[in-house]
């Protein structure tokens, strides 16, 4: 088994000139920045020195990375917003951030992309049992972060 190699750097100018380019390629919360800081060997004292100025600078701005995200994830994997809400904690974005950014997700448009998924699901199901194949439909937007109440709704408009 080979190991993963990371370049150890001393270096806190280095470092941060990476990670300024890290930041500029995408959106990039806080807690990426710092583990991606300490793959490179930097003590602590280091890594926040370095994050301070990113955000300082404009590189890191938590609010924008968590609209990016969560517009992102919506619109590109279909995802529901309780997975994006899952994402973003695992990214150790704050709470206030993670509300503001699903907010920043039309009512509409989130109903219309639960009903594309659930059709094209739909689809895709060969169960011919109407009840199991409801169940089926339910357990995958369930998956995909969507929420209980709103499934239900759809799934009757879809029967019906």
């Amino acid at each position: 088994m080979e190991e993963a190699k990371t370049k150890i750097i001393l270096d806190e100018k280095a470092a941060y000139t990476k990670a300024e380019h890290f930041c500029a390629y995408q959106e990039r919360a806080q807690q990426e920045v710092r583990d991606k800081l300490y793959e490179y060997g930097l003590h602590q004292n280091a890594v926040e020195n370095i994050v301070s100025t990113l955000i300082t600078e404009g590189f890191i701005n938590e609010e924008r990375f968590a609209n990016a995200y969560a517009r992102g994830k919506f619109n590109q994997k279909g995802w529901g917003k309780i997975k994006i809400k899952q994402g973003l904690k695992f990214k150790k974005v704050p709470d206030v951030l993670i509300k503001k950014a699903l907010l920043g997700i039309p009512y509409d448009d989130y109903i219309r992309m639960l009903q594309k998924v659930l059709t094209k699901k739909a689809a895709q199901v060969t169960e011919k049992n109407a009840y199991k194949r409801k169940y089926k439909l339910q357990q995958y937007a369930l998956s995909r972060g969507y929420e209980g109440d709103i499934i239900a709704d759809i799934l009757k408009e879809m029967v019906d």
